[in-house]
């Protein structure tokens, strides 16, 4: 009978059969099987062709200043055990980083420990009291080292000196200066900064609390009217703050003066709430566990009138209300002035995490296999899979150039003037909101590209997606931020426009000459040239802040209010706002890679360079949208991504050592991680 004529139900139950026979019959004898080899960790160092360039040299471009300060304290951190969680020994390797399996309470009383060594190290000297350039350079490189080891550190210290102490130092005056300034570099108060509200976040100018001035005892009296005037979210406040800055609306017989900023003492020297104040924690979060986040209700606090801190206005003790600044709007800025600073902290975090990140998760993809070409040959490494390449390598290009942009930004800011107030604003805005979610862009690739190592909280890439998440939200929303950058963007085109006079500053230059013309056909040489890519970045953010102002008007016309018609091209507002950002940054990259002396660094940052602009074309849909690349264009810039993917594979490993972060602070995934999980290391 022919078999396949039998039913399917008849061939499976003869099948069984023939097995069930086989089942009895003897065991052939056969050759012994040999053993066979178990992998082993190999150092890419070991198997990667030699740096083309002088990693150094790279690091000095990408940090920008302070090597040597950053390389002591991270010898510091390195040097104590407080700096080591109870599994930081990992095989024959010794990793700092805190314990974030402990409990809120653990991480907060680690922090305060930490704290306190490096303040006994000398980290803190000169914070607040020393002036200039230099010493601010070196202060914000510090603070970069210690974020590298811990968000909760980082943002602990951040809050005690860069808000409660940047208020006092540029919000008040020589009294309050003399009083306060070295007690926070000493650590002797500890102050916090009370800004946000239940109900009010990101529109600091509608908080509810209110300070109303006693021109009979010459004091103002805080008081928190209602639930949603609570204070939220305040970092310091809920264990160890002693003072704190308040922002209330300034009452003065029966007038509001709008927000103003106040010293409130909260705590007494033993930790004990004073009289007439209630705090209460904030609970546990997704990360920052390390920092005690409060909320603060204030039921008729009396505070000295000395204590309003009075660079911008003052009120003089028979009630009189006085300010150097006449415009509210521009009184209400200067006030949010010490957000600045942190603005620009959180962007410089984002790159170095960014950074710790695509360091260990490059390094995992240079040693571990899977898979291979044919049959019988060898485990392919990962990161010689195209499709590898295409998930990690734009992101180091990414960072590279965020790097530089933010080295612009710190410079930008320790050497400011009044007169670049407006310019400070809207870089560290716009950067703060594109490095920020860049940064959780990375992790998550970084973490799916380590797997289920990926997952394990000692191996960093993970649990940073939890610690850093608040970047897009504290310090500014980054949508509202990105909204802002767009409006002042708007308003730099009315003012060219009334004025009849070219633009000048935010390298808005270009809109000045003649719109850049793009060819209709692209090659891969023209796609690489700096020219072409600034041209085709230039011509984006013209179209767009042409049509964004275009659209406004329109919205005017029809009898919309200034602000409804902004709300309402909110579409057009986030494409200009990523526009002008990303020129901003392959603008400024181009000018340290200019510096560069020709060689193999300088062809690596072309390469990077390059990747980053194709990256940006491939991922945004704004150059087909409006026009500026035909289909066939695009689809070109997709293929030469992909070569120059290739073409940065062997620098890979050079990149990422050109960091400089140390290994210690990496994770175990980075190096053996075979003999990290081994059984007789005790891993768990």
């Amino acid at each position: 009978m022919d078999p396949t004529s039998l039913s399917p139900a008849v061939r499976r139950a003869a099948a069984v059969a023939r097995h069930l026979a086989g089942a009895t019959a003897p065991i052939p004898a056969s050759t012994p099987l040999e053993p066979s080899c178990c992998l082993s960790y190999v150092r890419p160092e070991s198997t990667e062709r030699p740096a083309a360039f002088a990693p150094g040299d790279l690091r000095l471009l990408l940090d920008g200043h302070d090597l040597p300060a950053r390389d002591w304290l991270f010898r510091v951190m390195e040097e104590s055990p407080l700096f080591r969680s109870p599994s930081s020994r990992t095989g024959s390797r010794v990793f700092v980083g805190p314990d974030l399996n402990d409990g809120k309470g653990g991480q907060r009383e680690a922090t305060m420990r930490r704290i306190a060594y490096l303040k006994g190290r000398g980290v803190f000297r000169g914070w607040l009291t020393e002036d200039g350039a230099d010493a601010e350079l070196r202060k914000l490189a510090l603070l970069d080292c210690i974020a590298i080891y811990d968000h909760s550190l980082a943002i602990k210290i951040g809050v005690h000196f860069f808000l409660w102490g940047s208020a006092i130092k540029f919000l008040g005056t020589k009294r309050h200066h003399d009083k306060w300034l070295v007690a926070t570099e000493n650590y002797d108060i500890m102050g916090c900064f009370a800004m946000t509200e239940l109900g009010h976040g990101s529109n600091v100018r509608g908080i509810e609390t209110i300070a109303t001035y006693d021109s009979e005892t010459r004091e103002f009296i805080i008081n928190t009217p209602c639930e949603s005037a609570q204070k939220y979210w305040i970092g310091g406040a809920a264990n160890h703050a002693t003072h704190t800055i308040v922002f209330c609306q300034l009452h003065i017989n029966g007038r509001n003066e709008g927000v103003h900023a106040f010293v409130a003492q909260i705590r007494d020297e033993d930790g004990t709430v004073l009289p007439n104040i209630r705090i209460a924690d904030c609970g546990h979060k997704i990360g920052l566990n390390g920092v005690d986040n409060g909320r603060i209700w204030f039921q008729n606090i009396h505070v000295p009138r000395e204590n309003l801190l009075n660079l911008v206005a003052d009120v003089l003790p028979d009630g009189q209300y006085v300010s150097m600044i006449d415009d509210p709007d521009q009184r209400f800025a200067a006030f949010l002035s010490p957000l600045t600073l942190g603005r620009v902290n959180i962007a410089v975090d984002s790159v170095y995490i960014s950074k710790v990140s695509l360091a260990i998760a490059v390094r995992y993809s240079l040693s571990r296999r899977a898979f291979s070409f044919t049959p019988d040959g060898p485990e392919t490494l990962l990161l010689d899979y195209p499709s590898h390449q295409r998930r990690l390598l734009p992101l180091l290009a990414k960072v590279c150039l965020m790097s530089s942009a933010v080295n612009f930004m710190k410079n930008m800011y320790v050497k400011r003037t009044p007169e670049m107030s407006k310019a400070i604003h809207i870089y560290s805005s716009a950067l703060k909101a594109t490095l920020t979610w860049q940064n959780m862009i990375t992790l998550q690739e970084c973490r799916e590209a380590c797997g289920g190592q990926g997952l394990k909280t000692e191996n960093r890439v993970g649990i940073f997606k939890a610690e850093f998440d608040v970047q897009s939200t504290f310090e500014g929303d980054n949508n509202v931020l990105m909204q802002q950058v767009s409006k002042a963007l708007y308003a730099e085109f009315l003012g060219a426009q009334k004025k009849k006079k070219p633009f000048k500053g935010l390298g808005l230059e270009h809109l000045n000459g003649s719109s850049p013309v793009i060819p209709d056909k692209l090659t891969s040489s023209l796609l690489r040239s700096s020219k072409f890519q600034m041209d085709l970045f230039c011509l984006r953010e013209r179209d767009l802040l042409k049509q964004f102002a275009e659209g406004v008007s329109l919205q005017l016309a029809q009898g919309e209010s200034r602000e409804k018609a902004l709300m309402l091209s909110y579409q057009l507002a986030e494409d200009l706002a990523r526009a002008f950002t990303e020129r901003t940054i392959l603008q400024i990259f181009l000018k340290d890679e200019m510096n560069v002396p020709s060689g193999s660094l300088k062809e690596v940052l072309g390469l990077l360079r390059s990747l980053y602009v194709m990256v940006n074309i491939d991922e945004s849909t704004s150059f087909l949208r409006y026009g500026h690349l035909s289909r066939d264009n695009v689809a070109l810039v997709r293929k030469e991504v992909l070569k120059l993917c290739s073409e940065l594979r062997p620098h890979a490993l050079a990149v990422v050592s050109s960091f400089g972060i140390p290994d210690a602070f990496l994770s175990p995934l980075a190096f053996d991680w075979i003999e990290a999980n081994a059984l007789s290391t005790g891993s768990h």
